[in-house]
């Protein structure tokens, strides 16, 4: 038996408590993320918050596991990438703006 198989065991509600968990904290930075003007990284916890839905499906039986977890991870990739991107436009920002004020 491959290991950590008997995770298998665990009920369905468990991952759609955990999924369900991790949706709520996505959507509710999104929700900071845009109230403080900050689109990317509203954008990027959008997408997390869509990726927990999709890994949904599968718990489901919705779709299968590689279909919804080939979603998922393209979302989540995404995501980061657009953390990875607000962080470095911050960085940059942050220095244009304090030169444009000398």
């Amino acid at each position: 038996m491959p290991w950590g198989s008997e995770i298998n065991d665990l009920p369905t509600e468990f991952f759609l408590a955990v999924h369900t968990a991790a949706f709520t904290l996505g959507a509710g930075f999104a929700w900071l993320a845009f109230k403080r003007e900050l689109a990317l990284l509203g954008s990027a916890f959008s997408l997390f918050a869509a990726a927990e839905l999709v890994y949904m499906t599968y718990h489901l039986d919705w779709t299968v596991f590689l279909f919804a977890h080939t979603i998922a991870e393209v979302l989540d990739l995404t995501a980061f990438v657009l953390v990875f991107a607000a962080a470095v436009y911050s960085a940059v920002r942050r220095p244009a703006l304090e030169m444009s004020r000398s």
